[in-house]
């Protein structure tokens, strides 16, 4: 039977006792959905998995995003599977080299939100013996707990405005990512979109703060200054050491995150011959807010 053995951290559990390239048992789906929205980071060890079957798993969770910025590669099977490597053949990179290096939670720049995002780590640098470009997270449920009573009467039903734009050119401006400008015609795909500040959660029921410094741009009717004042409080109050949560990756690990109760970052501590290829779904959030599918998790 499936188990579920917690890390004892803040964040994180260990999913043991399931064969993710078979079909899913609805009771296996309802433990896993629970331990979620418990523990916002799951690990699966020692899964062998072909891109078919980590497309499959993911959109038991929702509709898959594929290519944020443009259509799909019609010449791969599973193009839904995103890439992120630094590998390279003939000279070009087969996969996103830089991907998520700085905090942020993925998809709040879409008006449908981001809800998982599930990771298979094909090839896992090491370096003396220890694993690099582990997976460091936040929790926001904690978040929110620990925010001054005046702060949250002050953002109460808030609305944050999140830009895919803003992430874009940070990295390429200040990171140094050799990622291509956006077009015109991509930055009209991804216009700013609005969600609260402050989120129910719809499997645990409890608040998370909602924004990033990925992402989250500006507070709607507030004027730049203090908008600008507030959002940099709250991400540093966000990236305390209290709320956070590292984990290192073992080759054969799927890893798959909340992303509405978690915020994340790629931690970039390998060079270019120590080979990352991580297979990725990024999941929207097109199932959990359905009352009846939240409601499975409260069956587990």
């Amino acid at each position: 039977m499936i188990r579920v053995e917690p890390t004892g951290a803040v964040l994180g559990a260990a999913i043991l006792d399931v064969d993710l390239s078979k079909p899913m048992r609805d009771d296996d789906f309802r433990i896993i959905l629970r331990a979620l929205g418990d523990h916002g980071v799951l690990r699966f060890p020692n899964q062998d998995l072909n891109p078919g079957d980590v497309s499959r798993f993911s959109g038991l969770f929702g509709e898959i995003q594929g290519n944020p910025i443009g259509k799909a590669d019609a010449k791969r099977e599973f193009p839904e599977v995103g890439i992120l490597s630094n590998l390279k053949e003939n000279g070009q990179y087969i996969g996103s080299p830089d991907a998520g290096q700085d905090w942020h939670t993925d998809m709040t720049y879409r008006d449908v939100t981001g809800f998982v995002n599930v990771l298979y780590g094909v090839r896992i640098p090491m370096r003396d013996g220890k694993p690099l470009g582990g997976t460091e997270f936040s929790n926001m449920h904690m978040v929110y707990d620990a925010l001054p009573a005046d702060i949250k009467t002050r953002l109460d039903g808030a609305i944050g405005i999140h830009d895919f734009t803003k992430f874009w050119d940070h990295m390429r401006n200040d990171r140094g990512s050799q990622r291509p400008a956006l077009t015109e015609e991509q930055r009209r795909m991804r216009p700013p979109v609005p969600h609260p500040i402050f989120l129910t959660h719809p499997i645990t029921g409890r608040k998370v703060l909602y924004c990033n410094p990925g992402f989250t741009d500006r507070i709607e009717g507030m004027p730049r200054p203090e908008s600008d004042e507030l959002l940099a409080y709250l991400f540093e109050f966000q990236l305390r050491d209290q709320f956070r949560y590292t984990n290192h990756w073992t080759e054969k690990d799927l890893l798959m995150w909340d992303n509405l109760g978690t915020i994340h970052r790629a931690i970039a501590d390998y060079g270019p011959d120590e080979i990352r290829l991580i297979r990725r779904c990024q999941v929207m959030a097109t199932k959990i807010f359905d009352p009846g599918f939240a409601r499975l998790a409260q069956a587990a």
